[in-house]
């Protein structure tokens, strides 16, 4: 038992979770320690267990996971990390390995690449599913925009990806578990720094830069 690899999952989905534990199951190296749904949480589960690696979806209420990554990384340098997402926008991959994470799997790839990638990721390498990081040449791509994007907090991005997606500032409240005044000031902050007005503006600048789909 000892020699097992012990991971976290984190996911806001308890179904989700149950079949990444059941998928996790069949391969006898590993073993799920514990589980969280947000990101909090998984940072102090983290703490507390010490586990091998963390197996954690990007999207969740709370801090979030970009956010979470950060946290975990700056208390511990040494922390393995693999994103196992439904985003597989090039945008959310560059963030989570500038974030700190090692690898990233998209949810709609094949199954056995979670249990090959967390192979990799505990001898030392990184793990990127093949063609995430590719350039989509069909898609435009302000370089303006592009580092202005780059440059948002964790936080920021989040608000910015749900407002492009159509959410209202209420429902993006309810869904990051923030005050509706925070995510307004957030709101206002980000189109400042765009340069835009609206919220299609957003979408359309979302969706040049392959944040969201088309």
């Amino acid at each position: 038992m000892s020699d097992k690899i012990k991971i976290i999952l984190v996911d806001d989905h308890a179904v989700v979770r149950a079949g990444f534990s059941m998928l996790l199951a069949a391969d006898e190296h590993i073993e799920v320690v514990a589980e969280a749904e947000r990101g909090e949480q998984a940072i102090q589960l983290y703490q507390e267990l010490q586990p091998d690696m963390m197996v954690m979806d990007l999207s969740m209420p709370g801090i979030g996971g970009l956010e979470t990554i950060r946290r975990i990384m700056q208390r511990d340098p040494q922390a393995r990390i693999l994103v196992f997402s439904v985003h597989h926008e090039q945008v959310y991959v560059q963030r989570a390995l500038a974030a700190g994470a090692k690898g990233y799997l998209s949810k709609n790839g094949a199954p056995e690449l979670l249990s090959e990638a967390i192979s990799v990721i505990m001898e030392g390498d990184s793990y990127i599913e093949r063609g995430l990081l590719k350039v989509n040449p069909e898609q435009v791509l302000s370089d303006d925009y592009q580092t202005i994007i780059d440059g948002l907090s964790p936080r920021e991005f989040d608000v910015f990806n749900l407002l492009a997606q159509g959410l209202t500032v209420n429902k993006v409240a309810d869904q990051l578990c923030l005050g509706q005044k925070t995510v307004a000031n957030y709101a206002t902050q980000i189109k400042k720094k765009l340069q835009v007005e609206t919220a299609a503006e957003l979408a359309h600048i979302a969706v040049s830069l392959g944040v969201v789909g088309r």
